[in-house]
């Protein structure tokens, strides 16, 4: 069986909401990254096929991975697909463009016999997601019409409880007797380690500047301003952090400072077969050498990770002792502290340089971000083996393990 590896990464810096990257849709984002992995290569590869993962697909056109594809410049010829597993879309996307190497799905090569690769990452405009009037289409006879908010009600809302995804946070910080104090520490240290990392030039690796607004008073010959960095970390104030209300539940733990953020950004990795990328030249920068889906009760979701990171590292041929380095992502505080109390992970050695709580949160790109985020922790700890993992609405989560090579 053919080995999959990742010979490129980039993404686009992480947004606030309305931030600096709302002028852009998803799919121009997706093709900002996908720019930016395709640029890094010495020798380009046929893309064969894409994955691009995208949760809030209302309004911004049909097919997004197509538009972010054509948008990048690759052929009309280029097979798109869009990925929707909530939370988890990024990381799916990546997992199916493996499968599609390993299978060898397109032959050993394009029709001119060159080297074919896979396109896989995610990306997301929250701030452009629209509110919907449900009641518009058939009618509203008498009273009120309601607007409902596409962020919430389809990213942020689990439909088998009819509870916001925070609630189940709540149960769960509640099940693993998870302080507020605890989520609280938690995050500083998250914003802390993302704001050193920032400092540290940990990100320059992986950003793509992107083009930012026009700005009133420039003219259309002004150059552009360029984002090249990420929005979130420094927009914090930790000092008011543990006097911040309870979002969900009235004497609740989780807050807006212990969460996750709404954000905009995308993220895209160049995936071939490993025989087929050394042929070419490329320096494959990390193996593909497990992966693994679970799923379980939608509201226990936050600890879906912890079923699918031994599955990854059992079909990685692995122990979980093997494993130096975990990324799991930070949809909220509770999630990453009761995964790593389930596995006994020492929390040194998890999110090392941050996660969606300091960094930001666009949901359909998180899942890829995170793998690419595990291939920087591996190589400035010079380390070979990591897991990264993500949970996801309806009771799931995916995980990946990675051997870095470069």
């Amino acid at each position: 069986m053919s080995k999959a590896v990742i010979v490129s990464y980039a993404r686009t810096p992480i947004g606030k909401l309305r931030g600096g990257l709302c002028h852009l849709t998803a799919p121009q984002l997706g093709a900002a990254a996908i720019t930016g992995a395709l640029s890094r290569l010495e020798a380009a590869p046929k893309i064969a096929e894409a994955y691009m993962g995208n949760v809030l697909s209302a309004g911004i056109g049909q097919a997004p991975c197509r538009q972010a594809v054509l948008g990048a410049g690759l052929p009309e010829s280029t097979i798109c697909n869009t990925i929707n597993k909530v939370c988890a879309s990024g990381m799916k996307s990546i997992m199916l463009a493996a499968q599609t190497i390993e299978s060898n799905t397109h032959g050993s090569g394009s029709n001119d016999g060159s080297p074919i690769a896979m396109l896989a990452g995610g990306m997301e405009s929250m701030s452009n997601t629209p509110h919907y009037l449900p009641t518009s289409r058939s009618g509203t006879a008498l009273g009120h019409a309601k607007l409902i908010d596409g962020i919430i009600h389809d990213g942020l809302w689990d439909p088998y409880d009819n509870v916001h995804m925070g609630t189940c946070a709540e149960k769960c910080a509640t099940e693993y007797s998870i302080s507020r104090e605890d989520q609280d520490r938690y995050a500083i240290e998250s914003y802390k380690r993302a704001r050193e990392a920032m400092n540290l030039g940990v990100f320059d690796d992986e950003i793509v500047p992107v083009e930012g607004p026009k700005k009133r008073g420039k003219s259309k010959d002004d150059p552009p301003d360029m984002l090249c960095t990420d929005e979130e970390p420094n927009a914090a104030n930790l000092d008011k952090l543990p006097s911040l209300r309870a979002a969900f539940e009235k004497e609740g733990t989780v807050t807006a400072g212990n969460a996750s953020s709404i954000n905009d950004g995308a993220s895209a990795v160049v995936i071939m077969d490993e025989d087929q990328a050394i042929a070419m030249g490329l320096k494959p920068l990390a193996r593909i050498r497990g992966y693994a889906d679970a799923e379980g009760l939608p509201v226990q979701f936050t600890t879906a990770p912890s079923n699918a990171i031994p599955i990854a590292v059992d079909r990685a041929g692995m122990t979980m002792q093997d494993v130096e380095y975990h990324e799991i992502n930070e949809a909220f505080s509770v999630v990453a502290l009761a995964n790593s109390m389930i596995l006994n992970l020492d929390m040194a050695k998890v999110n090392i340089f941050g996660g969606a709580v300091s960094l930001g949160h666009p949901i359909g790109m998180s899942g890829a971000r995170i793998v690419g985020s595990l291939y920087q922790v591996l190589k400035r700890s010079d380390a070979t083996m990591g897991c990264a993992s993500i949970c996801n609405g309806g009771g799931g989560a995916s995980a990946i393990v990675l051997e870095r090579l470069n």
